[in-house]
């Protein structure tokens, strides 16, 4: 009986073991069944998708793509963004628990600079913050690409960096965008005879198809391949850069050089419905922020089942209030920024009950108006790799063609982000918004933006998003996460018509397309005042990756010249 009982439990155990193997056995396939998604770029520009595809296919993963496309770009777009300029790039790194960072390499003002930099006679002098070698803050771009490759890449830097360099050498040929941005500048490109020599064809606009070669810009490139953050921040280059710039009357110095840093940052996340999560920039940029603020509110609304007017009522009521309280934000590593009370739920609920669902609630009724100025002409690019690994990057130099402004023998042209702090801390800018205390000119800081690299993340999906548009950011972000949200194709996301609200001046303003006759007379009857801006506006570029299929979706917004690019598929 002794030995049966044993060979009873033997047997037992057996039947046991057998069983989770074939559990196992069931359970390994499936997990490998789920399959990777495919590599996709989209980015503004061609040849700066071809060449973030290119280091993909080459093996490296979406931080070194992202090197290559703000490196093509910064060749190809020296309208939107460039060595000379700076940005935020927001990653994913892939994995059964993901994690996200924050890089910023915003500007930073020059150790020199102070709240009256641009006052003359008590007079605010807005030439000087915008065009010239006074209105360049500090770069942060050359470091943020040697960041994303020292840290995360897994190519060199070298790799990276060669398409770009090979782009500024031999050329690329003038296109469409590049001849309306250089007409919007031609003035300033010309004053500066670097930048009318290396943009412009005997001074004026270039023909389309008109090859453009950069040789000085690929030798900079070419230093920070070889050497690194280093290779722009010291040394030779950066010798040449601030004697440039003082020659010219700006207020560089080597130590400003050597002590910029980009800094990286916990990305502003928040819980939305459905168990997804948003992830987006954090201040300095005061999009996210605007962005999680209007998400929450519109869930206490019945934004998903109103038509096209009321929707547009809504959202522009959410907006209202999102953009009074950018008067705020400010460089975090200066100023206390009060982001728990921005966001928390009862601040938010009683924001939310002061909309009334048929009447337009008057800005002055909210108190002081925030501040804002921005320049529309910043780039952004969305990259995804086989591993889940993602980046959305906004960089700008703020203007077209940044400050207008090129350091002799470096063919580095410089930003002019210095504008986009408050330069009259007593007034308003160009745009008649007051002055924020919390973003004055300052020794290192760096100016508020409207930058929003974001992404939402749930177990089903991965959605980017971003875009330029100065301060329209926030509001193109949002309706595109909207059609997100409401099921829409990704062409729709970019595709879909713009409006924009931003507290003061106390009006929508929106694409000619944006809204019919019928929608129009409802937004008015609420007491709403509508400026058609005359134009199409902004240049999205998103993808959407559906994790159980591995189905990678991508678009780029067909305002531009932009592509979207995908690795081929994987061969079963």
């Amino acid at each position: 009986m002794l030995s049966l009982g044993m060979h009873s439990r033997r047997s037992a155990n057996s039947r046991l073991a057998h069983a989770l193997l074939v559990l196992l056995l069931c359970v390994v396939p499936a997990l490998q069944a789920q399959p990777a998604p495919r590599a996709t770029v989209a980015s503004p520009h061609p040849l700066a998708s071809e060449a973030g595809l290119s280091i993909l296919l080459a093996g490296g993963n979406a931080f070194d793509a992202a090197v290559a496309v703000a490196a093509a770009l910064a060749v190809v777009e020296p309208y939107g963004s460039g060595l000379g300029g700076g940005g935020f790039f927001l990653l994913r790194q892939g994995g059964s628990s993901p994690s996200y960072l924050f890089i910023d390499a915003r500007e930073r003002a020059p150790l020199k600079a102070r709240p009256d930099l641009y006052l003359k006679g008590g007079q605010a002098q807005r030439r000087l913050s915008l065009d010239g070698p006074l209105a360049a803050a500090i770069p942060g771009i050359p470091a943020g690409l040697a960041e994303l490759s020292s840290r995360h890449g897994r190519l060199s830097l070298e790799q990276s960096l060669a398409p770009a360099i090979r782009l500024a050498r031999e050329g690329f040929p003038v296109d469409r965008v590049y001849q309306s941005r250089a007409q919007m500048r031609l003035a300033a490109l010309r004053d500066d005879a670097e930048s009318a020599r290396l943009f412009l064809d005997a001074g004026e606009v270039p023909a389309q198809g008109f090859v453009l070669r950069q040789p000085e810009l690929a030798a900079s490139l070419e230093q920070l391949a070889s050497a690194g953050h280093a290779g722009f921040y010291s040394g030779e280059l950066a010798t040449r850069l601030v004697e440039g710039v003082n020659r010219a009357g700006g207020i560089w110095s080597m130590e400003d050089l050597a002590s910029y840093q980009v800094v990286e940052r916990i990305p502003l996340q928040v819980s939305l419905a459905d168990d997804r999560q948003l992830i987006t920039a954090p201040p300095p940029s005061a999009g996210g922020v605007a962005i999680a603020q209007s998400l929450l509110m519109l869930q206490q609304l019945p934004w998903r089942e109103a038509e096209r007017a009321q929707r547009a009522h809504l959202v522009a009521e959410v907006l209202r209030r999102a953009y009074h309280d950018r008067r705020l934000i400010g460089d975090p590593d200066y100023v206390d920024t009060p982001l728990p009370r921005l966001l928390a739920p009862d601040y938010l609920e009683g924001l939310t009950a002061s909309i009334s669902s048929r009447k337009a609630t008057p800005s002055t009724s909210l108190g002081t108006p925030a501040a804002l100025h921005e320049g529309e002409d910043t780039t952004h690019f969305s990259i995804l790799d086989g591993d889940g690994n993602a980046v959305a990057a906004t960089l700008s130099i703020n203007l077209p063609f940044g400050a207008a402004f090129t350091v002799p023998g470096t063919g580095v042209l410089l930003n002019d982000e210095m504008d986009d702090f408050a330069v009259d801390p007593a007034g308003s800018n160009a745009y008649d918004l007051e002055a924020s205390q919390a973003n004055l000119v300052g020794p290192g800081r760096r100016p508020l933006s409207s930058m929003t690299p974001t992404f939402i993340d749930s177990a089903d999906q991965l959605a980017s998003f971003g875009t330029p548009g100065g301060s329209r950011i926030p509001s193109m972000v949002l309706l595109a996460i909207l059609e997100y949200l409401d099921e829409q194709p990704v062409q729709a996301w970019v595709a879909a018509g713009r409006y924009h609200h931003q507290f003061h001046p106390d009006r929508i303003q929106h694409e000619p397309d944006a809204f019919d006759e019928d929608a129009m007379a409802t937004l008015r009857e609420r007491g709403h005042t509508l400026d058609n801006v005359g134009r199409r506006y902004g240049n999205q570029q998103v993808i959407l990756w559906h994790k159980s299929s591995g189905q990678v979706d991508a678009a780029s917004d067909p305002r531009g010249i932009g592509q979207s690019l995908q690795a081929p598929a994987a061969k079963p």
